[in-house]
């Protein structure tokens, strides 16, 4: 069993190895557009929450919302141009915005292509570049 566990683990880590498709990001555009909708580099949807105030520079989910819906982090050293900003968030960590609206992962997407978090509890949604 514990070997099991083990080998799963191993190849969850190795599949966040996955390099991102050439010539589409940097660490400027850290997200693309795809089927209508803005993903990231692994094709994982994004999405934007309602409560935020696009161009105020602050999320507004925190705390189990967080958990629910993890922030899109900003990698070390990226620097943020055109439609993306950083948001910094309150615990000091940081997130992507596009076009001022802070943006978020549902964890029930899994695959490329997943849109499960699209319009859940009417506030929140793929982003449509």
């Amino acid at each position: 069993m514990k070997k099991r566990v083990a080998a799963v683990l191993l190849l969850i880590a190795l599949a966040g190895c996955a390099s991102p498709p050439t010539g589409k990001l940097s660490s400027a555009t850290p997200a693309m557009a795809e089927g209508g909708i803005l993903v990231d580099a692994k094709r994982i949807t994004l999405y934007t929450y309602d409560s935020d105030k696009p161009g105020t520079g602050k999320s507004d989910c925190y705390g189990v919302c967080a958990v629910n819906w993890p922030p899109f982090p900003v990698a070390s050293g990226a620097v943020p141009s055109g439609d993306y900003t950083i948001v910094k968030r309150n615990d000091g960590s940081t997130q992507w915005a596009y076009k001022g609206a802070p943006l978020y992962y549902w964890p029930e997407d899994q695959d490329p292509g997943d849109r499960y978090g699209d319009n859940y509890q009417n506030v929140w949604h793929v982003v449509k570049p």
